[in-house]
């Protein structure tokens, strides 16, 4: 119970912190509420006693009288009506903007986290995190401001309730540390069924991020039942758990509503006999029993914040999961200036996967002259793309160093991703930019030739990642956003795979134009691409080879020359 209180506590703190100022309208409101409830009992008496009655019996109405009930009745429904507009209306900007500045929180903080811990970290499970997990927690702040003003509608009730007759309000205060009791045994059954959902809900969105994202893979090799019987067993386990919570919040309601109705009808009771004996008036009996049906619907209130904060807390426990990590140092921040003529140097450089004993390569030792072209060759899996993420500053190496000429550069992946607006936008990618620039990275990556066929050119809008374009025409796209980053070094993963060799010919030749001097490192395995680079880096059994030219490897290094043969044979079979 006590560890609950605690958790209670801490989450409303932390919440709170966000937007403290309408939450605190939002309760004044409801305090004003709680009072103006208190007050129309008191209005329903009167009229009661000093209007209707009287003309019942006496057939002439006291004009005073009535005009006083009229005043009293309709000031304590306006007052009632202004304390429920501040009171919903701030509960809503209180729960929204602090959903809203969690998540935001939360962007930041991934955002910040360099390459490699979002490998360690699922995309789906994020976004879960991000969107869903973000507002849960802020749930809470719903019903909170009217929950607290309940506490003060509960100690005024309680006094009127034994102002107007003692015995009958000892009876109705009965009913109160039954509901509470009945709320503190539904929040101990329904706290594991909560945690259960919110955990399969972010497993859920974890796994269908991951299934579209890998949609083609998964039609290539005819797994779609298996993807389908696993995503089915995860939303099974979901739905389970809502449904045991759901079962558990349809007993607790029942009993909520049932406690207060047997008890209204004792209090009815109990009321005629105290009317009969000339304790109670007719009007201070109907006041008691409206105070306390009104007064039944805000404990049910208080049962429901206590049913929000386990599911808030689940919510907020996974927010606080990945807002606890540290944020990692970005590898770039540890990048050199490099020494004149060079535009990237790996001294003694060394790089192993995180959880593995085996190096990738070591003592990588490479300079590369600034506005040279350098092709990346190896053997599939031989560390090839690993090399260029250390040189882009996306992996940090183990040991060594890495200087970048002004410690900038920009890289291209074999799967360029798209966002859904215009070609500029993802050229730019909402940074001001002039048309010239904008311009001059689609003629370098050779968009123009496929630009020009489009009716409204570069802000011809491409669809979800880029649907609308072919595969090579997306890498274009790609490829002009990193040569408008204005980058000294340009870094190609296998960037050019999916042009045929006379466009990525093209692509090269633009490259080599341009005015401002840019470096580019680029994977290749076309030989036709790498005859055309100034240098050779050379991957084979874990060491990078010094820099050289093609024709001196082939001459020189046996490995070299028997997988450009390799290359030749495949490229005559393809």
């Amino acid at each position: 119970m006590e560890s609950r209180f605690r958790l209670a506590v801490s989450l409303l703190r932390n919440l709170l912190r966000f937007h403290p100022r309408p939450f605190l309208i939002a309760v004044g409101g409801a305090s004003l509420y709680a009072v103006c409830t208190v007050a129309s009992s008191y209005g329903l008496g009167f009229v009661i006693d000093e209007v209707v009655l009287p003309r019942f019996q006496s057939g002439v109405s006291d004009v005073s009288a009535y005009f006083t009930a009229c005043l009293i009745v309709i000031g304590i429904g306006l007052l009632r009506a202004v304390g429920v507009v501040f009171r919903r209306s701030y509960a809503g900007v209180s729960h929204w903007s602090t959903s809203e500045s969690l998540s935001k929180k939360l962007v930041r903080h991934v955002m910040n986290q360099p390459s490699m811990w979002h490998q360690r970290h699922m995309t789906g499970d994020l976004v879960a995190r991000i969107g869903v997990d973000s507002d849960t927690a802020a749930q809470v702040l719903g019903p909170l401001p009217f929950s607290t003003s309940v506490v003060l509608l509960v100690f005024l009730t309680s006094v009127w309730l034994v102002v107007i007759d003692v015995p009958l309000g000892i009876l109705a205060l009965v009913v109160i540390p039954v509901l509470f009791a009945l709320n503190l045994g539904y929040q101990r059954r329904i706290d594991r069924h909560y945690d259960s959902a919110q955990e399969a809900l972010g497993s859920l969105s974890e796994a269908v991020h991951e299934s579209f994202d890998g949609v083609m893979v998964v039609k290539a090799f005819g797994a779609e039942s298996r993807e389908q019987q696993r995503l089915a067993a995860i939303s099974t386990k979901l739905k389970d758990a809502r449904i045991k919570a759901v079962n558990a919040r349809a007993v607790f309601e029942a009993l909520v509503d049932g406690t207060p109705s047997m008890v209204n009808i004792l209090l009815i009771v109990a009321g005629a006999y105290r009317v009969r004996s000339g304790s109670l008036s007719i009007g201070e009996l109907s006041s008691f029993i409206y105070l306390f049906t009104l007064l039944v619907f805000p404990l049910r209130i208080i049962g429901y914040l206590l049913s929000e904060i386990p599911h808030s807390s689940s919510g907020y426990k996974r927010v606080t999961e990945v807002l606890s990590e540290e944020r990692e140092l970005n590898p770039r921040t540890k990048f050199c200036e490099t020494s004149d003529g060079k535009s990237v140097q790996l001294a003694d450089v060394a790089f192993k996967y995180p959880g593995t004993n085996d190096f990738v390569f070591e003592h990588v030792n490479v300079e590369i002259p600034s506005g040279s072209k350098v092709a990346v060759v190896g053997e599939t899996g031989c560390g090839k793309s690993t090399l260029l993420k250390i040189i882009a500053g996306l992996l940090a190496p183990d040991s060594g160093s890495v200087a970048i000429q002004d410690r900038k550069c920009s890289i291209v992946f074999q799967e360029p991703f798209l966002f859904s607006g215009s070609i500029r936008f993802n050229v730019t990618l909402g940074k001001t930019a002039s048309n010239e620039q904008v311009q001059s990275a689609l003629w370098v990556s050779a968009c123009d030739e496929f630009i020009s066929g489009l009716e409204e050119r570069e802000d011809t809008v491409v669809g979800e990642r880029g649907v609308s374009l072919s595969g090579g025409q997306r890498q274009r796209v790609a490829l002009a956003r990193a040569l408008a980053a204005d980058s000294g070094v340009l870094l190609l993963d296998d960037t050019t795979s999916a042009l045929d060799p006379a466009t990525e010919s093209l692509v090269i030749e633009r490259l080599g134009s341009v005015k401002r001097q840019i470096t580019t490192i680029m994977v290749a395995s076309r030989p036709t691409t790498i005859r055309i680079a100034d240098y050779v880096l050379f991957i084979h059994d874990g060491v990078v080879e010094p820099l050289s030219t093609h024709e001196d490897l082939l001459h020189s290094n046996v490995a070299y020359s028997k997988l450009m043969t390799s290359f030749e044979i495949d490229r005559r079979q393809a």
